[in-house]
């Protein structure tokens, strides 16, 4: 679906104006949604489009998902949790997981930010290396 510049801008600001402090706001967003939807202005369904899908992109960037082979103690969550708030800021989604195939590690992603220490990704670099 290709998106005119308006729509985009449109869009965009509807976006900033759901933020507050720096975060975006659930309620602001339902509210702009039902805001746009009644009124229904020229170009409506593309500005939505486009809106849900800066939305999304602020879920994700917002989002840390942690695997590790094991299931972390209580301790080593918190201090992954500190790490990475001081790393991305506040208001940081966790989502810990376990995942046996990592062998051992930590693998952590934030929007497209890949962290990868696990022991898996260490054979299969040493295996690529041959």
């Amino acid at each position: 679906m290709k998106i005119s510049k308006q729509a985009r801008r449109d869009a965009k600001s509807l976006f900033v104006a759901c933020r507050a402090n720096g975060l975006l706001d659930e309620g602001r967003v339902s509210a702009a949604v039902r805001e746009v939807v009644t009124r229904k202005p020229r170009g409506y369904v593309s500005v939505l489009h486009h809106f849900q899908r800066l939305v999304r992109l602020e879920i994700e960037r917002r989002t840390a998902r942690v695997e590790s082979a094991t299931p972390l103690s209580p301790e080593l969550q918190q201090s992954v949790r500190g790490n990475l708030t001081r790393r991305y800021g506040p208001g940081l989604n966790l989502q810990f997981s376990v995942n046996a195939s990592l062998v051992g590690g930590l693998r952590v992603q934030v929007g497209s930010d890949v962290y990868d220490g696990s022991v898996a990704a260490r054979l299969t670099a040493l295996s690529e290396s041959f």
